[in-house]
């Protein structure tokens, strides 16, 4: 049964609000509709969130709605603080403490023992769930003023690429979300490193803003998960984002490189009659590529690369592309949890020979 408060319009915020009394008001409207059953989208520093409280089954309920999200994806809880842990986890071993004092606010998210009060829908039904203490400062002001945790998704139809501004929360979702609190552009870019923290050791289950190295550093080697492959959607599964279509653009994305010039090769070229763009890296060959509807420049350094990443393809999207060329990425571990989103957006590896 859905909670939204009847007669009640879409509220957007304005991305720059100079009075701070003014933002202390939103803040305190917004979380109010939250205690209420409202979805309000607000940003992280990964990506905007889609948020409801998270011990209110009907409004989490909502949220699958809104996203046309299968129930048997999870979502992750966001707390204010690390304090709030015991709210909705059971237990808070020793190495997943560690991990939130290296790393929170931040994005990672620890999956742990769920607490009674988290609903079966937040966990697809599992004993686990996940958890994290965002960095944006908007975020926590949220949480802590709503007093509840919030399960937040990304604020994007199930599939879609994942939003890193308050427009592409309004063009993906519109009015199936009751408000947006607009913080400007994301930070990181992509979304947050998820680690199941429930046993001994650290188990890697989607790779994100926090690198394995850096995991590394605090506990550790970090474990794979033992089964292969992307998960199926008719079981529950341990983690966001690891289906095998997401943050995916209307584009098909063709892999491409450089020739012995440096130039890129273009194969197979791209078709008069369609839209096509191209994603490449900043530091290569400038030569302008006729026709082409967007001609993203991308940082070279992996940081600033993830942070351009989902809007480049939103670009993508809003220009019509059907056809996308996205320039090789650069080895190294550094890089794997952009070369994830790219190959779950259905980007696949060029042809070798």
């Amino acid at each position: 049964m859905s909670r939204r408060v009847a007669g009640r319009e879409p509220v957007v915020s304005d991305s720059v609000m100079t009075d701070h009394g003014e933002r202390y008001a939103e803040i305190q409207r917004l979380a109010e509709l939250l205690r209420a059953g409202g979805l309000v989208a607000f940003p992280t520093e990964t990506v905007y969130g889609l948020g409801a409280n998270a011990l209110d089954a009907d409004a989490v309920a909502r949220v699958f709605a809104a996203k046309g999200r299968p129930a048997t994806v999870p979502l992750i809880v966001h707390l204010a603080a690390v304090e709030q842990l015991p709210i909705v986890t059971s237990r808070q071993s020793e190495l997943a403490l560690r991990l939130a004092q290296a790393f929170w606010p931040g994005p990672l998210t620890l999956v742990l023992p769920r607490a009674s009060a988290v609903p079966d829908a937040v966990t697809a039904g599992l004993d686990t769930v996940g958890v994290r203490v965002p960095a944006h400062p908007l975020a926590r002001a949220l949480i802590a003023a709503a007093g509840v945790p919030l399960a937040a998704p990304s604020a994007n139809p199930f599939t879609r690429i994942s939003p890193t501004t308050a427009a592409h929360v309004r063009r993906q979702l519109g009015d199936r979300v009751d408000a947006v609190l607009d913080g400007g552009p994301t930070e990181v870019g992509i979304e947050s490193t998820v680690v199941d923290a429930s046993g001994e050791r650290a188990v890697l289950l989607r790779p994100g803003g926090v690198s394995v190295a850096e995991l590394e550093a605090v506990v550790g080697p970090v474990q794979r998960p033992t089964r292969d492959g992307d998960a199926a959607l008719d079981a529950p599964q341990a983690s966001p984002g690891m289906s095998e279509r997401h943050y995916s653009p209307r584009a098909r994305l063709i892999e491409v490189e450089r020739d012995s010039r440096g130039q890129l090769v273009l194969s197979p070229a791209p078709g008069e009659a369609s839209a096509w763009g191209l994603v490449r890296m900043v530091g290569g060959d400038a030569t302008p590529f006729t026709g082409a509807a967007v001609d993203q420049r991308m940082p070279q350094d992996v940081t600033g690369y993830a942070r351009r990443l989902f809007a480049a393809l939103h670009e993508l999207d809003e220009a019509g592309c059907e056809v996308a060329y996205v320039e090789r990425l650069p080895a190294g571990p550094e890089w794997e949890a952009v070369a994830d989103r790219l190959r779950r957006a259905g980007l696949r590896a060029a042809d070798r020979g």
